[in-house]
């Protein structure tokens, strides 16, 4: 499990000994939920997303129902019409099955969707190979990485789907959302 792995080392860096890392994992997944926090805006985004009539899903590589919890702890859920966590789906990102059930779940097309992720092979380039727009949330860990379309803060994401939609009807691609 990658997680003991990283528990290790740290205890071994931190020379602690009166913990284990089977304890810190057992702990970070039955306490995490209480202290995740949000990106920057994340709220305000996506009220304003869904004030505009998009639909909205998430699809989450994790533990179920793990990833379900801190959603819920996020006070977000309300918000999406689908979510699909990779272990209650028996599939995970990057493989394109588990963005085709989101697709068929929400019943739009590949072509008319944008998936915003902050992982430039597993969210970006796997949902650019199904035919989506892929979108990378930008952050200083991955560096310089080429991608059609980012954004830094989350509240670029209603601008950026704007302009996808209007580059979508010059072309006299379905407007639909």
């Amino acid at each position: 499990m990658a997680k003991e792995v990283v528990y290790d080392t740290l205890m071994e860096e931190l020379k602690l000994k009166e913990l284990t890392a089977g304890m810190l994992v057992e702990d970070y997944f039955t306490r995490f939920q209480q202290f995740c926090t949000p990106f920057p805006q994340l709220n305000e985004t996506l009220t304003n997303l869904k004030q505009q009539g998009y639909k909205l899903g998430i699809i989450t590589n994790g533990k179920y129902p793990f990833q379900h919890d801190n959603i819920r702890a996020l006070h977000i859920d309300h918000f999406f019409n689908v979510i699909l966590t990779s272990e209650y789906e028996g599939i995970k990102k990057p493989d394109p099955l588990i963005f085709q059930r989101a697709l068929n779940r929400l019943r739009v097309t590949a072509e008319e969707s944008v998936f915003v992720g902050d992982h430039p092979e597993k969210d970006v380039q796997a949902a650019v190979s199904v035919g989506m727009h892929g979108v990378l949330k930008r952050d200083d860990y991955w560096g310089d990485v080429n991608t059609e379309h980012e954004v830094l803060e989350l509240d670029e994401v209603p601008d950026l789907l704007e302009r996808l939609k209007l580059e979508g009807s010059s072309r006299g691609e379905n407007e639909e959302r």
